[in-house]
């Protein structure tokens, strides 16, 4: 269960401001752990955390994706994918079978375990934004769409 509103700057780090973005920064942070904090208790009842989640939505979406095209979507070394894909893989949530074309390539693919694992924390998540998203009704969603867009354009 979502914890409850608290009132206006409560929840901030500070209230001086190092810099002109540091209300920004903090809204980012903050609404970040609010959008995940029921998926994030979901998937810990589940012995997951959101380094798992991340790899089951991206396998969700991209079926039989090679484990270095995993890593490039992802960001991240094969090092950083290396345990949370092995305890995936064991719990049977991935599966991994060769590529025909390039047999030193393994394929990933979400069990029927693992798609109902990333759907409901990802339900969880999509939830947050939806009741966001019509509490600032269609513009406030275009405009953080626009935001989220040109930030993740720097990736």
């Amino acid at each position: 269960m979502a914890k409850a509103p608290q009132a206006a700057g409560l929840h901030r780090a500070s209230p001086d401001k190092l810099h002109d973005l540091d209300t920004a920064l903090e809204l980012m942070y903050y609404g970040w752990r609010g959008m995940t904090l029921e998926a994030d208790a979901y998937l810990a009842k589940q012995g997951l955390s959101r380094p798992h989640h991340r790899i089951l939505y991206v396998v969700a979406r991209r079926p039989d994706i090679a484990i270095g095209a995993l890593i490039e979507v992802l960001g991240i070394s094969k090092q950083a994918l290396n345990r949370p894909l092995n305890l995936l893989l064991e719990r049977k949530l991935v599966t991994s079978k060769r590529s025909p074309e390039q047999h030193r390539s393994k394929l990933l693919r979400l069990t029927g375990a693992g798609q109902r694992i990333e759907q409901r924390a990802s339900d969880h998540e999509r939830k947050v934004m939806r009741e966001a998203f019509d509490r600032v009704g269609a513009p406030g969603a275009a405009a953080w769409m626009a935001v989220m867009e040109a930030i993740a354009d720097n990736n």
